[in-house]
């Protein structure tokens, strides 16, 4: 991991920095680090940036209105494990 330090930082930036890292329940740097890493997947076109409030769960039931859902054919059971023979082959002798 790298490290960067930022000079001549403006008071009122470090203070608005500190209260919103306060209201997320995370340190400074944490809340700077997710800043940073969310302006910049965004700048680069990054489809894979997260919007904010959105959920996992509310990306698949968002695939689901779009495509539909189905249900999935579940097979019969042929054997039921412990009755099938395992080593068959091997002959007591």
């Amino acid at each position: 991991m790298a490290t960067l330090t930022i000079r001549n930082l403006d008071d009122s930036v470090k203070q608005a920095l500190r209260e919103r890292a306060a209201r997320h329940g995370v340190s400074m740097e944490e809340e700077a680090r997710v800043l940073l890493r969310r302006s910049v997947s965004e700048t680069d076109g990054n489809e894979m940036a997260k919007p904010s409030g959105e959920t996992f769960y509310d990306r698949v039931m968002a695939l689901r209105e779009k495509y539909g859902a189905f249900d999935l054919e579940t097979p019969p059971r042929a054997m039921v494990a412990g009755e099938r023979p395992v080593f068959d082959w091997l002959d007591d002798e």
